[in-house]
């Protein structure tokens, strides 16, 4: 059996949680392949809410192996009190499955991300301070921590040394802050090493037995394709690719056994942080979306920024991901409107664009082009079928599977996990 590949089609916080947990059943592993602590999740089972962002949503099924695959840099702090926070509410997380060589963020990465984002004043990025990007940074100047060096005291101390030599000439000369010392760095990270020891594993491996012997394979991104470092608003991205391609090399696997492509769509659209977003709405109608919807960061704990849905970046999304479906969720949230505005397409300095600009200027002048779609006023949370739903939530869920290019293959109808509609089986 091929792989799966889930991703956030907007600027993420979609309801990727959701989804691998409605697959939970039928899926053997839920592999984590970029990212780290900057993403959230929340997944809804009963009266029971679950805030995950580090973890892969899987870890929640029972019969699911969940996996942190090499792609993503792990603040090992926050992943061990993650998983006792688990533990204490009766959750098995002893499946957990961890690459050794996934990097970790260190306490000087998150000191550096929180005064080089207070250092760039009004050009912020809107980073959440987790040191996800000086982790990222310091992977690729293969200056970077990996789990497997906390197994090594003395390879772990060298490099300790050697990334604190350069960081504190630049914490100190440049932003003022004090120095950081190497041995208190090395004597926390050497504690964490026999609590991490048991979830160690070759991943790479380990994903590649389990699809020769025909698991399913779930691969899941954090944040989302528009804010993918390559693919996206940049320089208002995150640090790795959410997007399809980064699931290949974040998880070890090649691209020939990825069978399917997933990707994750809210009815509406939202942001965190800086950056373009042609659609946002900071009227009445804004505020509403933002209420109803719960638009607050898993995270983060900061608002969301909300906007009507654009079909211009769900185009985006399919192209860049090659996606074979949608899951549409949050479809409720829309109940009560008397009609709902989307976007098809941007008008950029008097000229109508149909496709996503590739110029950052563009992006950032670009003014939405609405066409208005009947709403509804019944309350849909009960519906388990297409059939069941208002006649003008069908016409607006084909209006956007139209425009998206992509089948919408389920439905989210609410929060809980049995609130969505499938339309098409994703296995």
């Amino acid at each position: 059996m091929p792989a799966l590949v889930l991703v956030g089609a907007q600027w993420g916080d979609e309801g990727k949680g959701k989804a691998t947990d409605l697959l939970g059943g039928s899926v053997d592993y839920v592999v984590r392949y970029q990212g780290g602590n900057n993403a959230g999740h929340t997944v809804v089972i009963g009266d029971q809410k679950y805030a995950l962002h580090l973890l892969p949503s899987g870890i929640l099924s029972p019969n699911v192996v969940p996996v942190i695959g090499n792609g993503v840099v792990i603040d090992p702090g926050v992943l061990l009190s993650e998983l006792a926070g688990l533990n204490e509410r009766g959750i098995d997380t002893s499946k957990l499955l961890i690459s050794g060589n996934a990097h970790l963020i260190t306490p000087y990465h998150r000191t550096l991300d929180k005064v080089t984002e207070r250092f760039l004043g009004k050009r912020k990025i809107g980073t959440t301070g987790r040191g996800i990007g000086p982790a990222y940074a310091d992977k690729i100047n293969r200056i970077g921590i990996r789990v497997q060096d906390l197994f090594d005291e003395s390879i772990l101390i060298q490099k300790v040394e050697a990334a604190l030599d350069h960081k504190n000439q630049i914490l100190v000369k440049l932003y003022n802050r004090r120095a950081m010392p190497a041995d208190l760095v090395v004597q926390e990270y050497l504690g964490y090493a026999e609590q991490i020891r048991p979830y160690l594993a070759d991943t790479t491996l380990v994903l590649d037995e389990a699809l020769k012997a025909g698991k399913v394979v779930l691969l899941e991104g954090g944040q989302g394709t528009l804010l993918d470092v390559d693919h996206g608003t940049y320089p208002f991205v995150t640090s790795s690719n959410p997007t399809s391609g980064g699931a290949c090399t974040g998880a070890g696997i090649g691209p020939t056994k990825i069978d399917r492509v997933i990707g994750i769509l809210k009815a509406y659209t939202t942001r965190v942080g800086s950056g373009p977003f042609p659609t946002e709405l900071l009227d009445a109608d804004g505020e509403a979306l933002r209420r109803i919807g719960g638009e607050r960061g898993v995270t983060t704990g900061r608002d969301r920024r909300c906007g009507w849905f654009d079909a211009v970046i769900a185009r985006y999304a399919t192209r860049v991901n090659g996606l074979t479906d949608f899951f549409l969720t949050k479809l409720d949230v829309l109940t009560g409107w008397e009609q709902i505005p989307v976007c098809v397409a941007y008008e950029i300095d008097g000229r109508r664009v149909d496709e996503l600009p590739y110029s950052q200027t563009d992006f950032h002048h670009a003014k939405p082009v609405y066409e208005y779609l009947p709403g509804w006023s019944e309350d849909i949370s009960a519906a388990r079928t297409f059939a069941e739903l208002p006649k003008n939530a069908q016409a607006y869920v084909k209006a956007l599977e139209e425009m998206s290019g992509a089948p919408i293959s389920a439905i989210g109808v609410g929060p809980g996990r049995t609130e969505t509609i499938e339309i098409n089986s994703f296995l």
